[in-house]
């Protein structure tokens, strides 16, 4: 019986969308909702196990890893992209890797849970009704506003619409921006100096890695507004934390919407929980219901598959 770890199941929601019982006699399924403090810690956990069904960017599958689990020959993750695999020592190790559809709208949906956050004060509010104030900030409108996209891609595409719906002027830049797609949304192609000096709310929607690492430092911060807000729901390593925390600190600029971050789960004493014009979320992106009968269903359509010798959906 093939030996089956779940990683990364930190909301303990994993067995309301894989039927256990059904699958006891193909699969013996072990749980883990907790990360593993390091790859020794994963190793040593995982040693017997032949399949990992994994989430997008929680655990790392590093080179150690794979090159230290002997007996691994499957990994399942969400989405058909995983930057927190080594695919190149999954080839080496001739383990199959596969993933599953994703919907990126709900990314989208919380970019801008975000952005109306931060410009209606919505975390300072809640928690100053709960203690017995009223009315203590004062807002902005987002009609006329200036919204600045790095990365015009599926996520930054959807973004751009919602923005213009509510009156905003959209402007767009990112390495290989589509002057097409522009025109198709009515959104002013322009460079990123442009964007980090003029918009009033700057979103981020480009792929993770070494192209995009360090793209906003405290330059970048210095060049903004001091009432401009930056929101990242992409890859944290994209936005210099230690550098998001002394533009916040000092009031560079005005806040900032984090869903993701350098290391994850975020450390219960990391400095960016502590500043209060930050609005942080726990990497919800792509945290939905929908998702996860998605992701769950199609892991184990892709685990039966390659246990009869046929996968489907395989990275490579």
């Amino acid at each position: 019986m093939l030996k089956v770890a779940i990683l990364d199941d930190y909301q303990n929601i994993a067995q309301e969308f894989i039927d256990l019982k059904n699958l006891s006699s193909k699969f013996d399924i072990e749980i883990f909702s907790e990360p593993f403090e390091n790859d020794d810690d994963a190793i040593e956990k995982l040693k017997e196990f032949e399949a990992l069904l994994i989430m997008r960017e929680r655990t790392s599958i590093t080179s150690n890893i794979i090159k230290s689990l002997k007996k691994l020959k499957y990994i399942s993750t969400s989405g058909m992209r995983n930057k927190a695999i080594d695919l190149e020592a999954t080839k080496k190790a001739k383990i199959i890797v596969t993933g599953t559809e994703i919907n990126s709208n709900p990314t989208c949906e919380l970019t801008w849970a975000l952005i109306l956050g931060l410009a209606r004060n919505i975390k300072v509010e809640v928690d100053n009704m709960y203690q017995g104030y009223w009315q203590t900030t004062v807002g902005v409108e987002l009609k006329g506003k200036i919204l600045g996209l790095i990365g015009l891609g599926k996520v930054g595409s959807q973004v751009a619409k919602i923005g213009k719906a509510f009156g905003m002027q959209v402007m767009a830049w990112s390495e290989n921006l589509s002057l097409d797609k522009c025109k198709e949304l009515d959104v002013l192609p322009s460079s990123k100096e442009d964007i980090i000096q003029n918009s009033d709310f700057i979103s981020i929607h480009v792929q993770g890695g070494e192209r995009y690492k360090d793209c906003f430092k405290l330059a970048e911060f210095d060049k903004m507004k001091k009432t401009a807000f930056l929101i990242n729901t992409s890859r944290g390593p994209i936005v210099n934390e230690d550098d998001l925390i002394i533009a916040l600190s000092t009031n560079v600029i005005a806040g900032a919407g984090i869903d993701v971050y350098d290391k994850e789960p975020l450390p219960s004493g990391h400095k960016l929980r502590f500043v209060p014009n930050a609005l942080l979320l726990p990497h919800l992106g792509y945290v939905t219901a929908e998702n996860y009968s998605i992701f769950y269903t199609q892991m184990i359509e892709n685990l039966e598959a390659c246990a009869a010798g046929k996968p489907i959906r395989e990275i490579k």
